[in-house]
């Protein structure tokens, strides 16, 4: 349908119309977020350039989210969870803890035995994984093989 932003935006208009304010508010943050990376950069946003905005708000719903539910908010975690869901959408879809743990036993197999620690198969397989899997299952992945 052409660029995530000319998704994006047009989702925007088809929650105005239906009076959607969380939906409304959500996608208004990303065409935000991609203004500022667009003046922060000067130039024209890549499809990679767009992505990388949709994870970061992605990620900072995260952590509000559970910023919010250690201090017992729950309505203000609820609100950020849909939130995040919202974004979630417009990303690839996230590679799940089973395609996780074959990517990566197949990295250790394949590190030298002196290299096998967390250090080198992160960075060897966030590469790999980048925008398919959060970080930190890719870490806890790569802790618990490793123990």
């Amino acid at each position: 349908m052409g660029s995530l932003k000319e998704r994006i935006a047009s989702d925007l208009k088809d929650a105005m119309r239906a009076r959607d304010q969380l939906r409304l508010d959500t996608l208004r943050s990303a065409i935000s977020g991609f203004s500022y990376k667009r003046s922060e950069g000067g130039r024209d946003l890549s499809d990679a350039d767009e992505l990388e905005v949709v994870r970061r708000l992605v990620k900072q719903r995260g952590d509000a989210l559970a910023e919010f539910e250690r201090a017992g908010r729950s309505d203000l975690a609820s609100k950020e969870r849909s939130e995040q869901e919202i974004l979630l959408a417009y990303l690839p879809r996230q590679k799940s803890p089973e395609e996780v743990r074959e990517i990566v036993r197949t990295i250790l197999d394949e590190l030298p035995p002196e290299a096998r620690n967390v250090g080198a198969a992160m960075k060897v397989a966030m590469p790999q994984l980048k925008g398919l899997a959060d970080g930190n299952l890719v870490r806890q992945i790569v802790t618990e093989l490793l123990s």
